[in-house]
């Protein structure tokens, strides 16, 4: 780096990080210098989509888990995050899922986040979307992040689809279209059967731009501030602390987790929280590190027969397939297909969404697999519980303590218990239930007692941290509708930590539209 201040200070290279830092720099006289805490995003592993697991616990990895979760049997939950260019949207399922419409409208409304209804969001959207396949007033064409049907669907995922179709579900060939609700397979943010993050759909494009300064290695320990205006951000880097000053702002894109951190950190948040870990609070906003929310998920799986699984496919032989045509098993995302429903009647959308993969994937997928197995997962994508990130320390290399508070809510348990029971019903039934052997786990006929301990043991994350830095307008929000964190001048968070509630699908498109809203709403402004 051979300069220190620069117009813009941009804190993680993630989802949203890397398309404010490509936006930013298309105006060539703003300079932005971008710091992420791990490194480039290069190797076999990061662009396969079916490897994505096996990131998991490894360089790649901030590896957190959460505190121990009462309504989990006290278990600790494990959770994946990317460290390295791109962020998350480089280690995710690469499902592209937006959400609902009446997500947006209720951040509106209900949480007081003007201009960020449905009809506000869709155009990012598609300004950020080059879709293959679909197109007109819902979808776009020529943004940076690619969106594809995958190169390759097990003959399972077909099965699930069918099943779930004679169950009662509508076949739907566009989650995202003018309805959610319905089952089908999921398109993927890849491009040619490899990974499309946002290092490759919108950094990469940008770091020739003399104006852009990327920084890897670069942990950020505090934001710098004069009285109540953030002027910078001071990080470590091989043991060396470093000071960049922005003199227009500082954006805060590290995430559910970071962001937060960083904030206390800095003594911007719950006074009292902070003065037990000797942090004197500048700015005392209450909601920092409040309000989290998570998608919990509960593995059903299947011993089959007659049929192959993803696992057995994962060879020498289908790698060199992948590496030479980028199709192949080693194209599938995993959780190939899916659907959305709701748990109850008289909800506004569907609040259980199942992903199903044509292979056995519990735990995070830790497992090697010994048996040939069939995965539908429903996952609880509206939830009532509230969770939090509170400091360890104040050393910024410690991890915080994160409680997802799963299920403390009794409606998520409720509803989760439901949309089990109505998975297990399209499951074993149709098309898929004669390549099915035996349940793993559970009784071929499972009771509510059997069904709610299977959620209490094998329940875990499905990798969509939201909302400890709220945006809206009431007491507990952390920033107001452009983003801008309260009592502080110069500083926005901007990141899926803001989203007033989780969206009701796979975070990362939300991620990435937001940050799209979030570089004009800056430009506006400077």
């Amino acid at each position: 780096m051979t300069q220190d201040t620069f117009d813009y200070v941009i804190v993680g290279a993630g989802s949203a990080g890397a398309v404010l830092a490509a936006r930013l720099t298309e105006d060539p006289g703003v300079s932005v210098v971008l710091l992420e805490a791990g490194g480039e995003a290069e190797g076999d592993e990061v662009m396969i989509p079916a490897a994505f697991p096996t990131m998991f616990k490894t360089k790649w990895d901030w590896n957190y888990n959460t505190t121990e979760q009462k309504q989990l049997n006290n278990r600790r939950a494990y959770w994946p995050r990317m460290k390295a260019l791109g962020g998350c949207s480089s280690m995710n399922a690469m499902i592209y899922i937006r959400g609902n419409s009446a997500d947006y409208d209720s951040w509106r409304d209900q949480y007081g986040a003007t201009g960020w209804g449905y009809d506000d969001c869709l155009p990012y959207f598609r300004k950020s979307e080059d879709n293959e396949r679909l197109a007109g007033p819902l979808h776009g064409r020529g943004g940076p992040l690619h969106v594809e049907d995958r190169r390759y669907t097990h003959e399972l995922s077909h099965l699930f689809v069918d099943s779930a179709v004679s169950h009662g579900l509508k076949r739907t060939d566009d989650f995202n279209g003018a309805s959610q609700e319905g089952a089908g397979q999921y398109q993927v943010t890849c491009k040619g059967g490899r990974r499309w993050s946002t290092n490759e759909g919108y950094l990469k494009p940008a770091r020739s731009r003399p104006n852009l300064t990327v920084t890897t290695g670069a942990l950020a320990s505090r934001i710098e501030l004069d009285g109540e205006r953030a002027t910078g951000v001071t990080f470590r880097q091989d043991g060396v602390e470093h000071t960049v000053h922005a003199t227009r702002e500082v954006l805060l894109c590290g995430g559910s987790i970071n962001s937060p951190q960083l904030l206390m950190l800095s003594g911007i948040g719950p006074g009292n929280h902070l003065a037990e870990v000797g942090i004197t609070a500048k700015v005392d906003l209450a909601g920092v590190g409040a309000n989290l929310q998570d998608h919990p998920v509960v593995p059903l799986l299947w011993y089959t027969r007659g049929i192959t699984d993803l696992a057995q496919l994962n060879n020498v032989r289908n790698f060199a397939r992948w590496k030479i045509s980028g199709t192949g098993p080693l194209s599938s995302n995993v959780g190939e297909a899916g659907a959305f429903f709701g748990s109850r009647d008289g909800l506004v959308a569907p609040d259980i969404q199942i992903h199903a993969a044509p292979s056995g994937f519990y735990d995070n997928g830790m497992h090697e697999p010994t048996s040939r197995m069939f995965t539908a997962a429903p996952t609880l994508v509206s939830v009532a519980s509230r969770g939090s990130v509170r400091l360890r320390s104040a050393d910024p290399a410690w991890h915080p303590a994160i409680d997802a508070a799963y299920l403390e809510d009794q409606t998520d348990l409720d509803a989760l218990l439901s949309g089990a029971k109505q998975t297990w019903e399209m499951v074993t039934q149709g098309a898929l239930a004669s390549y099915l052997d035996k349940p793993w786990n559970l009784p071929a006929d499972p009771s509510d007692e059997d069904l709610i301990e299977h959620i209490r043991t094998w329940a875990q994350t499905l990798y969509h941290p939201t909302s400890t830095c709220a945006m809206g307008s009431g007491e507990d929000a952390v920033v107001d509708a452009q983003l801008k964190v309260r009592g502080v001048e110069g500083l926005r968070v901007v990141d899926a930590s803001v989203m007033p509630a989780v969206p009701r699908g796979n975070t990362n498109a939300p991620t990435i539209m937001l940050a799209e809203k979030a570089a004009d709403e800056i430009r506006k402004s400077s």
